[in-house]
């Protein structure tokens, strides 16, 4: 945390998102950057990246309310459907083509397809363009691309332990699994339907009933409760821990008491998203990101081109103007973050992935976090006729 506030101070100074210095200062601390070494636990590091993961996730989760899902429109849900699955793809196969394995290739194409919503908001709010139409598409796709990423998670890490397990036992561990496959993909739904059924009737409620007592730290304690829980029950049943505490999070955004909630689990969330930033920088062998600037950048590119072009094409052919529809496009391409470094987290946690994906990630985010506010601004500075 000493080297963390440094390191924000300087970011701060340098009007960078703070995700930068968070993940500097790991890097600065990690067993992996001499002369300094100061954390050598590898797999106590894991155990507070996973610790951050649930409370980041469940703080996202509150933003999104049933009723909020419910509402994005056809359009956001087509959108961000497809370039969420034709980035993926793309990046599965240029990842393939630069002879990444098989699952490493899964994980990378993962992490590029999710756009970083928080520093992609956050610097809209700096150039003062919150209010704009193409801000309301993007927070709209945002919200549904958030949805598949979390559960697309949950279905690849259950193909990742049984392709490990695959190759435990002598297997190539290259193949689909597609009984496995389908397996993880109706637990991931029996799961996030019986959460949304069946907790959405009860646990509202709950948590309104707690909150009447005024009690904070009684509220506190049952939103923890509730937020470990699922993220549990996640785990036993071989999802990721975000999956749950997603939902944990949707949960408490049902009930009346969801914006004292927020209030209270703000500053854990600050303080655990900061372990976590930091956990993933001190995890990032920095010796071998000079070996992988060059792929890092070929996925930059390509996704970026990805994105842009599906998302303009389909709001224009959905009778948005070229500005807006360009303007989305731009803010849906730039930043990769929070998600996509959780992704790499659970690849590790996994022992799915080679060492070289978290620095390929890590420089993906630093990359990508820099040139936002570049890309946004000249996409607010493109002049053209409503009309067109």
């Amino acid at each position: 945390m000493i080297v963390a506030a440094v390191m924000i101070a300087i970011t701060y100074k340098l009007k960078q998102p703070m995700v930068i210095g968070y993940i500097l200062a790991g890097m600065v601390i990690g067993p992996y950057t001499p002369p300094f070494s100061l954390i050598q636990n590898v797999d106590t590091l894991n155990r507070f990246a996973e610790l951050g993961i649930i409370m980041l996730l469940f703080v996202v989760g509150t933003e999104f309310p049933i009723a909020k899902l419910r509402s994005v429109g056809r359009t956001a849900t087509i959108v961000a459907l497809s370039e969420t699955l034709g980035t993926l793809l793309t990046s599965f196969f240029v990842a393939q083509a630069m002879q990444f394995s098989y699952l490493d290739s899964i994980f990378l194409a993962l992490a590029m397809s999710i756009t970083s919503t928080v520093i992609t908001v956050r610097i809209l709010e700096e150039l003062n363009m919150i209010r704009n139409q193409s801000t309301t598409l993007l927070l709209a796709i945002s919200i549904v691309e958030d949805i598949v990423a979390i559960a697309a998670l949950g279905i690849i890490q259950s193909i990742a332990e049984q392709s490990v397990s695959d190759i435990g036992t002598g297997g190539a561990g290259n193949d689909l699994p597609v009984l496995p496959l389908v397996i993880s993909i109706s637990t991931v739904a029996a799961f996030i339907g019986s959460v949304l059924v069946f907790g959405s009737r009860f646990i509202p409620g709950i948590i309104d009933r707690i909150a009447k007592t005024n009690d904070y730290a009684l509220l506190l304690i049952s939103i923890l409760g509730l937020a470990f829980g699922l993220s549990f029950l996640a785990s036993y049943l071989e999802l990721s821990v975000a999956t749950g505490a997603f939902l944990a999070g949707v949960l408490i955004a049902e009930s009346k008491s969801a914006q004292v909630s927020r209030v209270i689990t703000v500053p854990l969330r600050d303080m655990f998203a900061a372990i976590f930033f930091i956990s993933i920088g001190a995890l990032m062998d920095v010796s071998l990101i000079p070996f992988f600037i060059v792929p890092a950048l070929i996925l930059i590119l390509i996704s970026f081109a990805s994105k842009f072009l599906i998302v303009s094409i389909l709001l224009m052919t959905s009778k948005y103007d070229r500005l807006t529809s360009l303007r989305t496009g731009l803010a849906i391409s730039s930043a990769r973050g929070e998600l996509s470094l959780v992704v790499a987290q659970v690849g590790q946690g996994t022992g799915a992935i080679s060492a070289s994906v978290f620095p390929i990630i890590g420089i993906v985010t630093l990359i990508t976090t820099f040139m936002t506010p570049y890309v946004l601004r000249f996409g607010s500075g493109i002049k053209l006729s409503r009309s067109s």
